[in-house]
């Protein structure tokens, strides 16, 4: 009897799906897509309770008739390519005439489509097809789990889909959903990237009937960012524009002095697709080196125009991968782009280090914003400094110390000697202070700031405005994606609003964070794997001293003393050792005593 079978097509179905319906953002990319080639010039999408219960696209494009209506749920039909050629010469966003019949198997599906005359192909403009009144009678079907349900004839322009119960019939991967916080942050994500990318369309997004997105067609890739992200956020970029032969660039990358501390503003299109690529990433990445600190990350939104010929998007199955052909000639051009406009207004040069006494092996020095000083071993200029810091050293406990270069510090001690990380400590220390609510005084600003935020960002800090405000961060919704911050913790007075926010927000999402070890160090990290914990130690990092600030001896001190009363004094929040002892009798085994 044979053991190889062949799968029924609702089991062929299901298992595509898998591919391609990741969650109810895929879904909702994958429908805009197809409105895209459409040549609509308006698409609204709406969502239910994160869109498991209910994702609507709408668009005013090129409809179809009954008969393609319904070959387009077959898997394999589609009008976007008809030979091998054509897959090696992609023009349109999608291709591959499986995205249908993959999210009808795993849903309650219902589309609604006719034609109406003469449609422009995707990029140029038309006039929405619900004013002409040459629409053909099209169709109106209903699949349930892969199977035709219903089908009547319809004579609404455009194509709507309506997607419910995603998932209902592979419970398997419906439990693998993540919270709708989560799954909303996705969708906003989703909807802002093909917005970038496609100004000349109008994009809405309404999430359980309120307005997320209500973005109007733009001129521009300047205006989208307009209006996506508000002026303030535009004057933090500069612009750059290259074009020869071999591709066109169109650029904007932040300037020196406005950075963050993950990469989630870092956008890459090409072709306008939003995709994926390490080594665009890192020529851009490699355009700012010596001009940003290590632990900071620009923003950029790179918008590529490339011979569809010389790039492949069919190496992922949700296509968010490409393969260049020369993949050397795009790395340059992307870096010599970023270079021109970066170096010209490298603002970071052009600050002057803060004035400070030189780093000495007894801590008694500060560090300014400049690089770092060598100690001199000469006395203060002024001798009412030496007065001022005699008497701080008579009250005060200090302890003496060799800075050995970025955040490590010697401490000699009579047993041997400990090497610090006194940034990891701070951390520690600070982490432990937020989550046990302890000694953090809440600072109210004294003029209230506005701070515009990501779409995706800012839905994810107003479902958690309570946590938030329960670190002493007070803020208010001020409405188009603006929020407003009225105090702040006293540890984090001097911090960068928009980063900050960014990182929460960011941290909030990354909360299912397990303490698996990814290193294979054998050093489990500590679970954040709440809300709390995971905000708690971004912040936290925020706060702790950074490493061009070199800590003088007493605080040293302070942060001896307050490490060995953590719960874990020896590690930081991710897992990080912060401290590490060497005994004498080990010093002397190493000189061979």
């Amino acid at each position: 009897m044979a053991k190889i079978h062949v799968l029924p097509v609702s089991l062929r179905n299901k298992i595509a799906a898998g591919e391609v319906v990741e969650r109810p953002a895929s879904v909702i990319k994958e429908l805009m897509e197809n409105s895209i080639d459409a040549g609509s010039t308006r698409i609204a999408v709406d969502t239910a309770h994160a869109g498991k219960r209910l994702i609507k696209v709408a668009d005013n494009g090129a409809g179809m008739e009954k008969e393609d209506a319904l070959l387009a749920f077959e898997r394999y039909a589609t009008s976007k390519i008809r030979d091998e050629n054509d897959l090696f010469c992609i023009r349109t966003m999608g291709f591959r005439g499986e995205a249908l019949s993959s999210i009808a198997a795993v849903s309650k599906m219902k589309l609604a489509t006719a034609p109406a005359g003469e449609v422009a192909g995707p990029g140029e403009s038309r006039q929405p097809a619900i004013n002409d009144q040459r629409s053909a009678i099209g169709a109106c079907i209903e699949i349930y789990g892969g199977e035709i349900k219903e089908i009547k004839d319809c004579s609404a322009a455009g194509t709507t889909i309506e997607v419910k119960d995603l998932f209902y019939n592979t419970p398997a991967r419906r439990k693998f959903l993540k919270s709708d916080t989560t799954e909303n942050y996705h969708i906003i994500d989703t909807v802002t990237r093909e917005a970038l990318s496609h100004y000349h369309i109008g994009f809405v997004l309404r999430m359980d009937g309120s307005d997320v997105l209500r973005l109007p067609a733009a001129s521009s890739h300047r205006e989208r960012l307009l209006q996506i992200y508000g002026k303030e956020f535009l004057d933090g970029l500069l612009e750059s524009e290259s074009r020869d032969a071999r591709m066109n660039i169109k650029a904007f990358f932040s300037k020196t002095t406005n950075l963050r501390n993950n990469k989630n503003s870092q956008f890459l299109f090409v072709n306008n697709r939003p995709v994926k690529d390490q080594s665009v990433s890192y020529a851009v990445n490699k355009a700012y080196e010596g001009m940003v600190p290590g632990d900071k990350h620009p923003l950029f939104f790179l918008f590529l125009e490339i011979d569809p010929v010389k790039v492949d998007f069919n190496v992922h199955p949700t296509k968010r991968e490409i393969r260049f052909e020369d993949k050397s000639t795009v790395f340059h051009c992307v870096h010599r782009t970023a270079r021109s406009v970066l170096v010209p207004h490298d603002e970071a040069r052009d600050v002057p280090p803060v004035p400070g006494t030189p780093v000495s092996a007894h801590g008694t020095g500060q560090a300014g914003t400049g690089a770092y000083q060598p100690f001199s071993g000469g006395l203060p200029q002024d001798p009412l400094q030496t007065v001022s810091e005699t008497v701080a050293a008579f009250y005060e406990e200090s302890t003496p110390f060799i800075y050995l270069g970025d955040t490590l510090v010697a401490i000699p001690g009579r047993d041997g000697i400990t090497i610090m990380d006194y940034h990891a400590a701070h951390e520690r220390i600070n982490y432990e202070r937020f989550l046990k609510g302890l000694e953090i005084p809440s600072c109210p600003l004294l003029f209230p700031q506005q701070v515009k935020m990501q779409g995706s960002e800012y839905r994810v800090v107003l479902d958690n405005h309570e946590m938030l405000n329960g670190f002493g961060m007070e803020l208010e919704d001020f409405g188009h994606g603006t929020i407003i911050v009225r105090s702040l913790p006293e540890i984090l007075r001097d911090a960068d609003l928009q980063s900050l926010m960014s990182d929460a927000a960011s941290a909030l999402l990354r909360r299912d964070l397990t303490g698996e070890d990814p290193t294979g160090s054998g050093n489990p990290l500590e679970p954040l794997n709440s809300p709390k914990k995971a905000l708690a130690a971004r912040l936290a990092c925020h706060s702790s001293i950074r490493g061009k600030e070199v800590p003088d001896g007493t605080r040293i001190a302070g942060l001896m003393k307050a490490l060995d009363a953590a719960d874990d004094p020896g590690h930081c929040p991710h897992g990080r050792p912060t401290r590490i002892v060497i005994s004498m009798n080990e010093l002397k085994k190493m000189f061979r005593k």
